[in-house]
């Protein structure tokens, strides 16, 4: 059965790093949203099989989608982690070949089950 398995979560120290993983095969557009406690989930990144990415702008410079198509692997490496990154990470997948991708949760229609990341001050 179809499933997305995110890993790689954990507690860190404002300015610090993680990365994290998303098991995952058969997408043409892959992305990272994130819902923080009583807020909607957002976009936080996103990349297409041309390996096309758009971040949104709170993470830019800061974070970078990747894929290794080999090991059916995406990738989110976080770097000067701030406390408002706290947040359940979510790993997202589309299988339409002509996916648009994006940071809308309406272009994806599989989803992992999430990973904590907490950034304390």
């Amino acid at each position: 059965q179809v499933q997305l398995v995110e890993s790689g979560g954990g507690s860190v120290q404002a300015g610090g790093s993680l990365r994290l993983s998303c098991a995952a095969s058969g997408y043409n557009c892959m992305g990272w949203f994130r819902q923080a406690p009583g807020k909607e989930r957002e976009g936080v990144a996103s990349i297409k099989g041309d390996g096309w990415e758009i971040y949104a702008d709170s993470v830019k410079g800061r974070f970078t989608i990747s894929k290794d198509n080999a090991k059916h692997t995406l990738y989110l490496e976080m770097t000067s982690l701030k406390p408002e990154d706290t947040a359940v990470y979510y790993c997202a997948g589309e299988r339409v070949r002509y996916c648009y991708g994006g940071l809308r949760e309406i272009n994806f229609g599989f989803w992992g089950q999430g990973t904590q990341v907490t950034v304390s001050s």
